[in-house]
């Protein structure tokens, strides 16, 4: 039987729509027509979708993309309102700051995959935190942001105040303390983005990140006398509930008006997806839409039995989708592909 010829090309669609784009836009819609890299631009073009329909953008940070500086496109999202709330994992809270404070004194090591056990070794000695191909130099970026969140730690302890993580982190920079010490163009930290829009962080798991270590280590020192001065991952969830029941609702044609970007897998992923089967089984507040696009880029092999490799369709039998939502996996690496796709979103 002979196969029906397509009525509008998607190439000729998707050139169209990057006309009035700029040069990587229009790159990537030439070139990228199969495969994970089509999957890139119908993630973005979901996106593009997804706020013109008058929704709103939540991305989830794993991994170390702060120390891969996704800061650089990321910080221009937030600044234009493309996304509008983050959750991340404690290092990527603290390793885009640590970057923007220290990244003089960084080491790229393009033969990591060479190292031997001696050559690690002689890293710690030199007190070079190695991330990859990147090592983070402890004193000039971790010591130094360790001194000025205690400062706010004990102060808050002392005045019987309680902070979230993120909330701790703007106080440093509204401070002033740090600037004197910047060493990127401040316009490339997205943290520093998202304070000054007051953009909701939420740092599930936070007690595993360095600084998270160094709390502990207050605590045990009675440097901080109350061990919950720095609020918890539960109320991360209450809050994150009480904002998205605020904050949701059905867009026309769509499912919900609270869209999910996720890059990379564990808990900065499953903690916030879950907000939703939340609110209708457990809060039984069934009125409340599921979220309304859902993408994820993964280098985790598709996998029933891996959580972070699960296709989004799973997703659907623990209420998190519906049969509508918009849903994209692109199986690449995140440092790669989302400035990529914020590119488009940007219209760059």
């Amino acid at each position: 039987m002979k196969a029906k010829r397509q009525s509008k090309r998607p190439e000729d669609t998707n050139a169209a729509l990057a006309a009035k784009k700029g040069a990587v836009s229009r790159f990537i819609a030439r070139n990228y027509r199969h495969f994970n890299a089509a999957s890139l631009l119908d993630a973005a073009k979901g996106f593009e979708t997804h706020l013109g329909a008058g929704g709103r953008m939540l991305v989830t940070i794993a991994g170390a993309m702060s120390t891969a500086e996704l800061g650089i496109s990321l910080a221009e999202m937030i600044r234009r309102d493309k996304i509008h709330a983050v959750v991340c994992t404690g290092a990527n809270l603290e390793e885009d700051v640590f970057n923007l404070v220290a990244h003089d004194y960084y080491e790229r090591v393009p033969h990591y995959r060479q190292l031997s056990s001696e050559d690690e070794e002689a890293l710690l000695s030199r007190h070079m935190n190695r991330v990859t191909d990147t090592c983070i130099p402890e004193m000039e970026a971790m010591r130094r942001i360790e001194a000025a969140v205690l400062e706010e730690w004990v102060a808050a302890d002392q005045a019987g105040e309680r902070y979230f993580p993120h909330e701790f982190m703007y106080r440093v920079l509204r401070s002033g303390k740090l600037k004197k010490s910047y060493q990127i163009d401040p316009k490339n930290s997205w943290v520093l983005a998202a304070c000054e829009k007051n953009l909701p962080i939420l740092v599930p798991g936070w007690e595993d990140a360095t600084l998270g270590n160094m709390y502990a280590a207050a605590v045990i020192r009675g440097d901080v006398r109350n061990v919950h001065t720095v609020r918890t991952g539960i109320e991360y969830m209450t809050w994150l509930a009480d904002w998205y029941t605020k904050n949701a609702k059905l867009l026309p044609n769509r499912e919900g008006s609270i869209g999910f970007f996720q890059i990379g897998g564990g808990i900065a992923g499953d903690f916030p997806i879950c907000v939703v089967p939340m609110l209708h089984q457990d809060l039984e507040r069934m009125g409340i839409p599921r979220w309304g696009y859902f993408a994820q880029i993964s280098d985790s092999t598709t996998s029933y039995g891996s959580y972070s490799g699960a296709v989004p369709n799973e997703k659907i039998t623990w209420g998190k989708l519906g049969p509508t939502t918009p849903k994209f996996v692109i199986e690449s690496d995140a440092t790669i592909v989302a400035p990529l796709i914020f590119a488009w979103v940007l219209g760059q």
